[in-house]
């Protein structure tokens, strides 16, 4: 005859010792990280019909941008945005293919810039 094994209670201290040092080390984590916040305002079609002598039009594709029809490169727009005469206002109309990343790298790019509108079209 075999003897017969007595099962010990099965503890639950480590498992949640475990989670909680998880939960612990994400809260830890996510309030490190860098975030930032963009300024984004959206612009239905339609409009006034009055042309604005400072706006600006931009558009920007996966791999070009141009202003006012004018190709450009991202890091040439704050200089040519912060010229004397430049557009106080700039619309910003996204080609097929565009990314939320290039978006978010172009609104980064113009955030510094002081006194400058940006509107993203639909």
């Amino acid at each position: 005859m075999r003897p017969r094994f007595a099962r010990r209670r099965l503890s639950l201290t480590s498992l949640i010792d475990v989670i909680f040092l998880l939960l612990m080390f994400f809260m830890l984590a996510t309030s490190f990280t860098r975030t930032t916040d963009l300024p984004l305002t959206g612009v239905a079609a339609g409009g006034t019909g009055a042309a604005d002598p400072a706006r600006g039009f931009l558009a920007l594709g996966p791999e070009a941008l141009s202003l006012n029809g004018a190709a450009l490169t991202l890091s040439e727009l704050p200089a040519r945005l912060g010229a004397p005469g430049a557009p106080r206002q700039l619309l910003v109309a996204l080609r097929p293919g565009v990314e939320a990343q290039r978006l978010a790298d172009l609104l980064a790019t113009l955030a510094p810039l002081p006194g400058l509108g940006v509107q993203v079209l639909e």
